[in-house]
């Protein structure tokens, strides 16, 4: 209980360490799936880490337990405390922070739903007239894909089916539940910031490959998103998952080379090393458990 109980906290910036080389490396479908899997397990390691900090702080209050101090039974304190009037202080925080994601994703989830009003159930392609070039879907069941007229016009007919396989690939993998799992994650540990900005990233490159697999051109892939990019507009929906959003750039460049391997190794490295925190975790959960059982005994 000692040390394990820490271990989480300690090991929780491992997925940041490892998410830039597993963006670089790997396919996006598999990195992104990994990354994401790694930062909700460290999330919920390091945040039930500090649960049982707060608990520890029972040790002093139980009338058994001050009982078996004064019959001069020896009762160790699990952790200082300070140490657990700390990990309250900081459960309340993170507390705070989900709870703000979680609304702040509703939020904006009801904005867009909002935009399919008055559709029918069976309408996936929502065409808006405006003169913004934009183009995102709308996770939820069921999922829509919202273009506007503008982005329609500025694109060849090819360049659309390249944009509407995009998105549509964002929905048929449920990108946007992947994006708000590890958003969550973030918010409660600010630490691993960086894995969901990567896994937001990688989720266009995976819709950019799947659109190029359907189309059947990296090159006309490309072009398309360097054209969409050139005629977007600035704003667009926080939690949409946006055809020009994150890196275009980067995206270009790599839809102009071979698509990354799936490096099913280093995946697995990768997840073997975000389980640590968890077991650490369920060790110190057994530590606690056995000492408050030993001292009411």
């Amino acid at each position: 209980m000692k040390f394990d109980v820490y271990g989480p906290l300690v090991l929780s910036p491992l997925p940041v360490l490892v998410c830039p080389v597993l963006a670089r490396r790997v396919a996006p479908a598999l990195a992104a799936r990994v990354l994401a899997s790694a930062a909700v397990v460290t999330a919920l390691a390091t945040t039930w880490s500090l649960v049982l900090l707060a608990a520890a702080l029972l040790g002093d209050t139980p009338p058994v337990i001050r009982e078996a101090r004064e019959n001069g039974h020896r009762v160790m304190d699990p952790v200082p405390e300070a140490i657990g009037l700390g990990a309250c202080l900081v459960l309340l925080v993170v507390a705070v922070r989900v709870h703000r994601a979680v609304r702040a994703e509703r939020s904006t989830r009801r904005a867009l739903r909002r935009l399919c009003a008055g559709q029918p159930d069976g309408t996936e392609l929502i065409v808006a007239a405006s003169e913004v070039p934009q183009a995102f879907a709308i996770p939820g069941r069921p999922g829509r894909i919202l273009v506007t007229s503008a982005m329609l016009s500025a694109l060849a007919p090819a360049e659309r089916r390249v944009l509407l396989a995009h998105e549509r690939a964002h929905l048929v993998h449920r990108h946007g539940a992947l994006v708000t799992a590890v958003t969550l994650a973030a918010a409660a540990n600010p630490l691993l910031r960086p894995v969901r900005t990567a896994v937001a990233f990688l989720v266009e490159r995976w819709a950019d490959e799947q659109a190029a697999t359907t189309v059947g051109d990296r090159r006309v892939t490309a072009l398309a998103l360097a054209r969409a990019a050139l005629t977007a507009g600035r704003t667009r929906a926080a939690c949409a998952l946006g055809f020009t959003d994150r890196a275009v750039t980067r995206r270009i460049a790599a839809l102009q080379t071979t698509p990354p391997p799936r490096l099913w190794p280093a995946a697995a490295a990768v997840l073997a090393l975000a389980t640590l925190p968890a077991l650490l975790a369920a060790d110190a959960t057994g530590d606690l458990l056995g000492l408050l059982s030993g001292t009411l005994n």
